[in-house]
């Protein structure tokens, strides 16, 4: 009877290891792999629900978790909470990997978000006053890229020679309206600073920007240039980047299918890499 008991049970176990290595035959890809991804709410979470049906047909279940800061997402990467994140542009990722020691790469480039500059006072930079405040987020990694739009647009010129994805306001040589820099708020919150009136211009992320139901087109007076270096990118732990399922989810990313649906969803709002 022991034998027989024993020999039950070692069938069972035999089954259930069996059944956890099975393969999808049509790919090879193991069936219900998990991938946890962490994402923005607009628009990485959104791209990332069209890449579902795709990874599935590959045995990839798709996990998305969504953030509203720009903080989490890089802690939980580092923790194994996160197998990769979507939400950073180069820049960023490079300063947090400075700042926090994170041991992190870039799995590839997605999207560009070109940066805005809202107001509820002016239709047009030109416009903007002698002494005009421009308030912009607190995170240091963006303040090259503001400042460098600013410069495009004729308003200020920075100092030469600078690497000017890291250049700050004491960068600026000449600033013929005197322009006035406030840099003390999240970048979550200055939406609500443009819907309150606050400043007499601000520069808004795109991501942030249409969460809100603002078409960075038609309401900013000024956008980042679509050439911008601020690529947005899949951001995994370093050694993980070769994992066939980040490899997969980067792959589908860049198919013509998705690149054709954040054309057509954003209408160059948010606007693919190739």
């Amino acid at each position: 009877m022991k034998k027989l008991l024993v020999g039950a049970l070692l069938a069972v176990s035999l089954l259930a290891l069996a059944a956890c290595g099975t393969k999808d035959s049509s790919n090879g890809a193991e069936e219900n792999t998990k991938l946890v991804v962490g994402a923005s709410n607009v628009p990485h979470a959104e791209i990332l629900e069209q890449v579902k049906p795709i990874l599935a047909k590959e045995g990839i279940d798709l996990k998305i978790e969504t953030y509203q800061d720009y903080i989490l997402p890089n802690k939980d990467l580092e923790s194994k909470e996160l197998d990769a994140n979507y939400f950073q542009h180069i820049p960023y990722l490079e300063s947090q990997i400075k700042d926090n020691g994170y041991d992190f790469v870039n799995a590839g480039g997605i999207h560009i978000e070109p940066i805005g500059v809202y107001s509820k006072k002016y239709k047009s930079l030109e416009e903007l006053p002698e002494g005009a405040t421009i308030i912009m987020s607190n995170s240091v990694a963006d303040h090259g890229r503001i400042l460098s739009l600013l410069e495009a647009k004729g308003l200020i010129k920075l100092k030469d020679g600078i690497d000017k994805t890291t250049a700050e306001v004491k960068d600026v040589v000449e600033n013929p309206k005197n322009l006035k820099f406030d840099a003390n708020y999240e970048a979550a919150l200055l939406v609500q600073l443009y819907e309150n009136g606050e400043g007499d211009a601000v520069l808004i992320n795109s991501n942030y920007a249409i969460d809100a139901g603002l078409n960075p087109i038609k309401d900013s007076i000024a956008l980042e240039d679509k050439e911008s270096p601020y690529v947005n990118i899949i951001a995994v732990r370093k050694g993980d980047e070769n994992k066939p399922a980040i490899k997969k989810l980067v792959e589908a990313l860049k198919s013509k299918e998705i690149q054709d649906f954040i054309l057509e969803k954003w209408n160059g709002a948010v606007v693919p890499v190739k």
